[in-house]
């Protein structure tokens, strides 16, 4: 059997951009080393925010199949790598789920295929980290296969931009792996970005969250100066942003969670300070004062109950929306966890509620989400807004609530306290 595609890593990113494929009458194959996972896709169930059950079955109407078979790579037009790359404890990208799909590949490779790496990381990883892998055998990129990285922009939850109307950024080992890569993704994409070379392609990934790490971070710190000089910075914003040109909003919130933010900015600062020998120091500054957030949250809910004479130990403390996103039900990095493990640690009894998580893990414990919203809000000594899910009815919440601490910005009113 010939495929059109193979990609490696069914999760957020290489599964939509299976779908989007099969759309355009590709023909798919899904592989993965989650056996779980795979006798899910192939059973028509989605274990991902952004695609449903139904969009699954109409994959697999399309052709699509999944496996945990890696033979499947050698009858391959072309083969995307679409698999985590998170940080090692010491800070630095974890590349060993992309060099195990690299070694795959290595073992099936042809002559003429494609292969493109979409796993975010540092630049120099194409050429300097899966190049040789793939090289191994013999076969030489940019003359006997095509390599190129381009990186995922894959927002969860997002309604307006998907695969395929969200432009796609190219960069081959050579002109012509560039070339093969731009076709290749414009038979599904609409709008193809050839960028110089690979490591450009890998640096504008990096680049684009680093920027919006940063300028999270300058919020956050204007939201605790400026909660001191009482002013409202949420005000502040909505009036910087009628300037039509010049200025783009940024939000303060309970600090950083998902995928790309909190973690690929680290990369970068990692390649410099190895490569270099001097930090980054926009990034570590970031960094810096987005990881404090969570205990900056925990104070202010402390100074919230002291204002009421009430000790924080003992104190009923429910939290609303424990995802990083709204709507969706991805837990990955959220700021609620480490807001949830102070609190607890300095004797708060802590419950959640969250119309996307039915359990929440919470070190070695597993909390449930509250049945009854309502009476959950009538107990709690001070509710705090984490995520404003579209769910919520916020002005019901605002009214039930004994008092309401709201990181973002959402509500107001006399018993409200914001972020």
């Amino acid at each position: 059997m010939t495929r059109d595609l193979v990609v490696i890593g069914l999760g957020y990113v290489g599964l939509p951009l299976a779908q989007e494929a099969s759309r355009a009458g590709l023909a798919v194959t899904g592989l993965d080393v989650s056996a779980g996972v795979v006798d899910g896709l192939n059973a028509g169930r989605s274990h991902v925010d952004d695609l449903s059950d139904a969009d699954i079955s109409e994959m697999l109407e399309r052709g699509f199949t999944a496996t945990t078979d890696a033979s499947v790579i050698a009858d391959a037009h072309a083969v995307v790598i679409c698999v985590p790359t998170p940080l090692t404890p010491e800070g630095g990208p974890d590349l060993g789920a992309v060099l195990g799909a690299t070694r795959a590949i290595g073992e099936h490779l042809q002559p003429g295929q494609l292969i493109v790496l979409e796993s975010t990381t540092y630049p120099g990883t194409t050429d300097d980290e899966v190049r040789p892998v793939l090289e191994a055998g013999g076969l030489a990129a940019g003359r006997d296969f095509h390599l190129a990285f381009s990186p995922e922009r894959i927002d969860p939850g997002n309604p307006e931009f998907g695969m395929r109307n969200t432009p796609k950024v190219v960069g081959g080992h050579t002109e012509a792996c560039t070339d093969a890569a731009a076709d290749f993704y414009s038979r599904f994409v609409d709008t193809v970005v050839r960028a110089r070379g690979t490591r450009e392609a890998e640096m504008a990934k990096l680049l684009e969250n680093t920027y919006r790490h940063i300028n999270i971070a300058l919020v956050n710190e204007m939201a605790r100066f400026c909660y001191e000089l009482d002013i409202d910075l949420w005000d502040v914003i909505a009036a910087a942003k009628s300037k039509p040109f010049g200025f783009q909003a940024f939000y303060p919130g309970p600090g950083v969670g998902g995928h790309c933010i909190p973690i690929d900015p680290n990369y970068l600062s990692y390649q410099v300070q190895a490569k270099l020998g001097y930090p980054f120091r926009f990034v570590e500054l970031a960094q810096e004062i987005n990881a404090g957030m969570p205990s900056y949250v925990v104070r202010r809910i402390q100074d919230v109950l002291n204002d009421q004479g009430k000790a924080l130990r003992g104190s009923r403390i429910l939290l609303l929306g424990v995802t990083y996103k709204p709507d969706i039900a991805d837990q990955r990095e959220s700021p609620a966890k480490p807001i949830a493990g102070e609190l607890r640690d300095k004797g708060a009894q802590v419950e959640f509620h969250d119309p996307h998580v039915v359990s929440w893990r919470l070190g070695a414990e597993s909390l449930a989400c509250v049945d009854d919203l309502d009476s959950a809000l009538d107990g709690a000594d001070v509710v705090v807004l984490l995520q404003n899910h579209s769910d919520y009815d916020l002005p019901s919440i605002t009214a039930r609530a004994a008092c309401l601490f709201d990181t973002r910005g959402a509500t107001s009113g006399p018993k409200v306290v914001r972020l």
